[in-house]
């Protein structure tokens, strides 16, 4: 097996076949309203999803890395995506993530995971699953599912908007030391649902993503899934 940095690179790497290309994390719809137009606005909304989504998608990695009960977890998911779009979403990124998985880091735990949602669990659960069979933590867990809260997006408004590519970038390093901060939050608060249950885990809201996420369902021609 790859050391845990090198495995930390390859489970983060936006070329792993894990589904997340065809789906920007919100900014479609976002760009269609006017939220973003530009590398400033495209921050705004990076940091707001990173404090919300990212958030809640970092804690039930890291709780699922450190071995919390996944179908507990994958319920927590679901209470705390009130969007049926997103939970469609969620779902089929889960299942694409573990096609990659198993095929990547075989363990018992992903295929029992498997068996147990054929229709696919949660991504963030699926995600922390594949770390711990990668032979990462937590806080390794935390980080990936994070980066991704705020990577998707900033990749695909470059596509949306023919934005700069390097400000894109410069938006996602600017916002390095809040994806750390919210990366140990959540490590810490996997730690406590070790004890206190999956109430202890994260569940930042933000309406706007989750009202978005239905009107995007609707659009009869979109670049991304959601």
């Amino acid at each position: 097996m790859a050391s845990s940095l090198a495995a930390l690179l390859v489970l983060a790497d936006g070329r792993f076949p894990a589904g997340g290309h065809a789906h920007s994390g919100g900014a479609e719809a976002a760009c269609a309203a006017g939220r973003i137009h530009d590398a400033a606005t495209l921050a705004e909304f990076c940091r707001g999803r990173l404090h919300t989504a990212g958030l809640v998608a970092a804690g039930l990695a890291a709780a699922a890395a450190l071995g919390l009960d996944p179908a507990e977890l994958d319920a927590a998911a679901d209470a705390r995506t009130p969007s049926p779009a997103l939970r469609t979403a969620g779902r089929r990124l889960g299942r694409q993530l573990m096609r990659a998985a198993r095929a990547t880091w075989p363990a018992p735990e992903l295929d029992a995971l498997a068996a147990a949602f054929p229709r696919g669990a949660h991504q963030p659960v699926v995600l922390g699953l594949t770390a711990r069979a990668a032979g990462l933590g937590p806080l390794d867990a935390a980080h990936v599912a994070a980066y991704e809260s705020v990577g998707g997006p900033a990749t695909a408004t470059v596509r949306l908007l023919g934005l700069d590519p390097f400000e894109a970038s410069g938006v996602l390093a600017r916002l390095a030391p809040e994806l750390d901060a919210v990366a140990a939050e959540a490590a810490a608060a996997a730690r406590r649902a070790r004890t206190e249950g999956t109430e202890a885990l994260p569940a930042a809201s933000s309406p706007l993503l989750e009202i978005a996420a239905e009107i995007h369902a609707d659009w009869p021609v979109r670049m991304f899934a959601s």
